[in-house]
């Protein structure tokens, strides 16, 4: 996972544009332009951004290039996201553990003054 998914998962447009895609399979800059409120030639510019992430792929079909999402990058994202979270929880379930076990009251003991 590098930083540039992140960056590219980042923008609410390209996020769309991924969004589109799932939904279409395939489309082209200017189809998908069509249905975004930005322009063909910034839809192309946010597909490079996506695709130097390996979040899409292009292929030629005649005149056309049409994208399509790549979705083992994405899966491969999601898998270390929820590893992250899985190391998060352990670590916080530790302190709440370490903060319960070590007050005064836990151990039947007033505080110190």
């Amino acid at each position: 996972m590098s930083e540039d998914v992140f960056v590219a998962l980042a923008d609410p447009t390209r996020r769309a544009v991924l969004d589109l895609l799932a939904t279409h399979g395939e489309a082209t800059a200017t189809s998908l332009a069509a249905e975004l409120p930005v322009s063909r030639v910034a839809v192309i510019k946010h597909l490079a951004v996506l695709d130097r992430a390996g979040l899409v792929e292009s292929r030629r079909a005649g005149r056309e290039v049409r994208f399509a999402v790549r979705p083992e990058q994405l899966v491969a994202t999601a898998s270390r996201l929820n590893r992250l979270a899985t190391e998060w929880d352990t670590r916080l379930a530790r302190i709440k553990q370490m903060a319960e076990g070590d007050s005064p009251s836990s151990r039947g003991q007033s505080p110190r003054r």
